[in-house]
């Protein structure tokens, strides 16, 4: 039987890459008897193998680590683009003091290294986002003894994911918070929310699904598990939790009446995500799907501004029930979704 059927609350902690995922996060959400997860993504070998143990010592609870699958992009095609777009954002560091961060066309976020990693240190359950891995790969940490998760936001992603030997599907709605998981960067991501996607799903697999997208009330995790979901994946709600490491500028937006509109958008990193609109979305709508080069030139930039306050060049990723989203401890927060 799955873990996902073993969990005393059917509630995953999204893997929130980038900082807002730590290892207080994890274990707090695998202590209050869901899953806790771990986000490998934008990390070094190191830091996660260091957090992976922090995690075990914070808990004897079973937890998880997500990792990114890297996608080649098409250098020539959109180089033209993105060149363009430094020029257009170059302003924008200079107001803030800062400049923009390097592009690395051959950025894999250490992928072979963190397979070998989560092999050799084994823990519950790794999932993957941004694509389906190799099927000797999952072969190589089901028999570590992972249990393998992959991400998907269409019945064709989903299929290639079970190809492969997925022990369980995530299915990720439009209404998610940060990036959208399509396996390729570069298609508009199909306008499902995560019960439309469940309800096309479910008859392919009798696998375990775990639903994400949106889910922030006890209310939205009945509605999902009545509908046929496992589990339900949440990470906006555990956002301005105290073992959260959102900054305080991002705490502070989700409760901005100033941001009071949420977008899909690609202005940040060249890939589409879910988050709150600003006038840097407004401004730079049309960025090219460039996804992780235009995280790399940006993401100066968004430190500065997290620094200083501004709220106008700031990422804030939520998903569409960011207004439920409770200062409160993560295991309390988990316990009363799950009841």
């Amino acid at each position: 039987m799955s873990l996902v059927h073993d969990l005393d609350l059917p509630v995953l902690g999204a893997p929130m890459a980038g900082g807002a995922t730590t290892p207080l996060l994890v274990a707090a959400v695998s202590d209050a008897g869901g899953l806790g997860m771990l986000a490998a993504g934008y990390q070094t070998p190191e830091r996660l193998a260091a957090d992976l143990v922090h995690v075990r010592d914070l808990t004897s609870r079973a937890f998880g680590v997500n990792l990114f699958v890297p996608q080649p992009l098409d250098r020539a095609a959109l180089e033209p683009a993105v060149e363009d777009f430094a020029q257009r954002i170059e302003p924008e560091a200079v107001a803030l003091g800062t400049t923009l961060g390097r592009a690395d066309w051959h950025d894999t976020d250490h992928w072979e290294a963190k397979v070998l990693l989560v092999e050799t240190l084994a823990p519950s359950v790794v999932s993957c986002t941004f694509g389906v891995p190799d099927a000797d790969v999952v072969d190589r940490w089901r028999r570590a003894g992972c249990e393998v998760h992959l991400s998907v936001t269409s019945v064709a992603e989903a299929r290639a994911a079970l190809a492969v030997g997925a022990d369980a599907l995530v299915l990720q709605g439009q209404e998610a918070g940060g990036h959208r998981a399509t396996h390729d960067p570069t298609v508009e991501p199909e306008a499902l929310d995560h019960l439309g996607l469940l309800e096309l799903v479910r008859p392919e697999t009798p696998l375990p699904l775990v639903v994400a997208g949106g889910v922030t009330t006890a209310g939205d995790v009945r509605r999902a598990l009545a509908a046929g979901a496992s589990a339900v994946q949440v990470g906006t709600a555990l956002l301005l939790a105290p073992e959260s490491g959102a900054n305080r500028t991002y705490r502070q937006a989700l409760r901005s009446p100033q941001l009071g509109r949420r977008v899909l958008t690609r202005a940040y990193s060249g890939r589409v995500a879910g988050a709150l609109a600003t006038a840097w979305t407004d401004r730079y709508a049309d960025a090219p799907a460039a996804f992780p080069v235009l995280d790399q030139l940006t993401k100066p930039v968004r430190r500065a501004a997290a620094e200083r306050g501004d709220l106008g060049r700031i990422h804030v990723w939520a998903g569409s029930g960011w207004r439920a989203a409770q200062e409160r401890p993560a295991g309390e927060i988990v316990r009363e979704l799950g009841r």
